[in-house]
């Protein structure tokens, strides 16, 4: 609770600066725009604009309702500030596909948008897309994956290998550091989700007495979680543990429930859902959890800043929590408003 009011304290202030710096014609921003009094007078300008930018997820999946949902806090917020109407435009492909996404791109930018966000299906199948997009003077940021290096892109979200050392050493503590444990794997392509997973395989190979083994691949699909988990249970009797890379922990959980291994396969899970929450402690022993509001907040606050012209960071990290029996309850009441 304390990390999310300070972010929003954080996110008043950091609008109330840069309104300021705007009305007073202080730069505060790159090389290029410098003291050159034209792009002072174009930012200015700017501020009085109606504003859109566009959210683009992997997919369809209630943690990117919870990006959209933390973009519409800050969108209203701006609008305050600001005095004109922020828009936030929410487009999920129906599924991880990098043919659908980039079509999905295509189509937001011809909407000429103020801005882009984009957690990508595959950065390297987008990045054609994603340079004719910001070649049409449209910035582009991500959120929830990693920049590529040498893209020059700005990335709001975690760092993805803490969270899942985080994750790896929970559940050796709760397994006494032996037995099999599977690892499901999210998107594969998805750049944040193949970080997980070595970071899963790397963390894992400090314990010599676990075993590690396939624990299927489920798309950030719940239902191909459940259904993937479902069959590796099946096929080992003797699992001790079972981690994931996305936020499909409700499908594994619910796959362990129907196995009758409540209690016997111990399972660290991923994010805040409240599907999620809700098989805490019983089934889920813990989850290590991104922040999908904040990292809707941030993405707006960037996109607004690329927006006026002003340097933005390479990377904003908005942390990442730990959630048991001890604070599930809490968690639940902040996930729910």
């Amino acid at each position: 609770m304390k990390k999310r009011i300070l972010a929003a304290l954080i996110s008043a202030a950091m609008v109330a600066m840069l309104v300021m710096g705007c009305n007073s014609g202080s730069s505060g921003g790159s090389e290029e725009a410098g003291n050159d009094s034209g792009q002072e007078e174009a930012k200015e300008a700017k501020t009085g604009e109606d504003l859109t930018f566009v959210i683009v997820p992997k997919c369809v999946h209630a943690w990117f309702d919870e990006v959209n949902k933390g973009a519409q806090i800050q969108a209203d917020a701006l609008s305050k500030q600001l005095g004109v109407n922020v828009k936030i435009d929410y487009r999920a492909p129906s599924q991880a596909d990098v043919a659908e996404q980039n079509s999905t791109l295509e189509q937001a930018a011809a909407t000429k948008p103020n801005g882009i966000a984009l957690d990508p299906v595959d950065y390297e199948g987008s990045k054609a897309v994603i340079e004719e997009i910001q070649n049409q003077g449209i910035p582009v940021v991500l959120f929830d994956a990693p920049s590529p290096e040498g893209s020059g892109l700005t990335s709001v979200g975690n760092d993805f290998v803490e969270q899942q050392v985080m994750a790896v050493d929970l559940l050796a503590e709760l397994i006494g550091e032996k037995g099999k444990v599977a690892v499901m794997q999210g998107a594969p392509s998805a750049p944040n989700h193949a970080q997980r997973y070595q970071a899963n395989l790397d963390a894992l190979a400090k314990y010599p007495n676990i075993e590690v083994i396939d624990g299927g691949i489920d798309n950030d699909n719940v239902e191909e979680a459940q259904s993937q988990a479902a069959a590796v249970l099946a096929a080992n009797p003797d699992l001790k543990g079972y981690l994931n890379c996305d936020a499909c922990g409700s499908g594994v959980a619910a796959a362990i429930e129907e196995a009758g291994k409540k209690g016997e396969v111990t399972f660290v899970s991923l994010d805040n859902l409240i599907e999620i929450l809700d098989y805490i402690p019983d089934t889920i022993s813990a989850t290590v959890s991104t922040l999908p509001q904040m990292q809707g907040q941030y993405a707006v606050l960037v996109m607004w800043q690329a927006h006026l012209g002003l340097e933005i960071p390479q990377a904003v990290d908005t942390g990442f929590a730990v959630i048991d029996g001890t604070n599930v309850e809490e968690w639940k009441e902040i996930v729910s408003k």
